[in-house]
């Protein structure tokens, strides 16, 4: 069957959302990248951004510079259709690898032990199946750099913390439901924290910034605490 064609509505006076789901669904979210990446191929003059979120993209434009002669919502529904009457853009011929180094020592993953427990595992275990799983970057977003990542082995689903921290520590890798995320700020959050990698995930003055992005496929990989004090020094 068919999947249903997305709602399109006005996200304020320079944007439009193209919404296709309001629950987390991977195979939605890999069309949702995919179509991304179509309507980026098109360069679209008036399109001056393209992001996409968890079920919903973003269409950016320029009001001033919008010179077609049917309405922002036609014009991006009309686009969207033809783009997925198309064959989209293969996702695995997108996406990089991202290798995390992370340590795992309790001092960095406060909430390990008790995630451990909360799944019946041991934290050997709880390690090993984190690193294990097939990771991938479903949007970036909440704070620059903040990615957002899919794949969580199911037998480490956990909720949210019941009361989320005032700071959590730039490069904390943490865990909720069936996502993980990395901060790239000091920050507040309410996620489970696992370890913490010592790689600088948001750096304005690298290009790109972020270094993570949507559709990037993302390897976790345990190093203990000395390997991860060497990789943190500054250079």
């Amino acid at each position: 069957m068919a999947a249903p064609p997305p709602r399109i509505v006005a996200l304020g006076d320079a944007a439009l959302l193209v919404d296709f789901s309001d629950t987390l669904d991977l195979a939605v979210n890999a069309r949702i990248q995919q179509l991304a990446e179509a309507i980026r191929r098109r360069r679209v003059p008036w399109i001056s951004d393209v992001v996409p979120a968890l079920g919903s993209l973003a269409l950016h434009f320029d009001p001033k510079h919008y010179d077609l002669a049917t309405p922002p919502l036609e014009a991006a529904a009309a686009l969207v259709k033809d783009c997925l009457g198309r064959k989209l853009p293969n996702l695995a011929d997108l996406a990089r690898t991202v290798d995390v180094p992370v340590c795992y020592d309790a001092a960095l993953g406060p909430d390990l032990a008790e995630v451990a427990e909360r799944c019946k595992m041991t934290i050997e275990e709880a390690i090993r199946r984190h690193c294990a799983s097939p990771h991938r970057v479903l949007m970036v977003g909440f704070a620059p750099g903040h990615p957002y990542i899919g794949g969580l082995d199911e037998k480490l689903s956990v909720p949210r913390r019941a009361t989320p921290r005032p700071i959590v520590i730039a490069g904390s890798i943490a865990i909720a439901n069936t996502q993980s995320v990395v901060y790239p700020f000091t920050i507040s959050g309410g996620w489970n924290i696992l370890g913490r990698t010592p790689l600088r995930i948001f750096d304005p003055g690298r290009e790109p910034p972020a270094l993570m992005a949507p559709g990037d496929r993302v390897q976790f990989r345990a190093i203990d605490r000395a390997e991860f004090d060497k990789l943190a020094r500054p250079t």
